[in-house]
C-alpha cells in the first residue's frame, strides 16, 4: 500500500469512528429523555418499569381526590375505566383540574404501585381528550366497582 493510500484509509476510518461515537452519544441523550406512557391498567399488571420517568393518563376517579390541608400535597385516582392508580402530587394543580376530567401525569412508579407525580396536566377544554388517553379507555374493559 502506498503511503498516500494510507493516509486516504486512515483518514476513512477516522471518519467512520467518530460518526459511530456521535451517533452512540446522541442515541444515550435520548434514551434518559424518554417518557413513555402506561395506560392504568398496564400498570396495574406489571407493564411499566419501577423508578423510570413515565406518563400515566385517565380519568380522575370522582370521589377520590384528598387534599392534605396543611400542605400542597394531593392525591387521588386515576382510572381508564378498568382499572384504578393511585396518583401522589405535590404542588399547585392545573385550573382546569377537577374529578371526572382527563389528566396526564409525569413522573416515577414507586415500589408500592403509587405514581409519584412531578408534574400533572389537565385537558384544555371538555371535548378534548388527548390521544393516550382515548386509545386506552378504549381498549380497557369497564368494571363497576372501583379499585383503589
Amino acid at each position: 500500500m502506498t503511503p498516500k493510500r494510507k493516509q486516504r484509509m486512515t483518514i476513512a476510518l477516522l471518519i467512520v469512528f467518530g460518526t459511530a461515537l456521535i451517533v452512540g452519544l446522541v442515541m444515550y441523550a435520548l434514551k434518559q429523555n424518554i417518557n413513555l406512557f402506561y395506560s392504568t391498567t398496564q400498570i396495574v399488571k406489571g407493564e411499566a418499569p419501577k423508578d423510570a420517568r413515565i406518563r400515566v393518563g385517565g380519568m380522575v376517579l370522582k370521589g377520590s381526590l384528598q387534599r392534605d390541608p396543611n400542605s400542597l400535597h394531593v392525591s387521588f385516582l386515576v382510572t381508564d375505566t378498568a382499572e384504578n392508580v393511585k396518583v401522589e402530587y405535590t404542588g399547585i394543580l392545573p385550573d382546569l383540574f377537577r374529578e371526572g376530567q382527563g389528566i396526564i401525569a409525569q413522573g416515577k412508579l414507586d415500589t408500592q404501585g403509587v405514581f409519584q407525580a412531578d408534574e400533572v396536566l389537565a385537558k384544555h377544554d371538555e371535548n378534548y381528550m388527548p390521544p393516550e388517553i382515548a386509545e386506552s379507555m378504549k381498549n380497557a374493559k369497564p368494571t363497576t366497582e372501583a379499585k383503589p
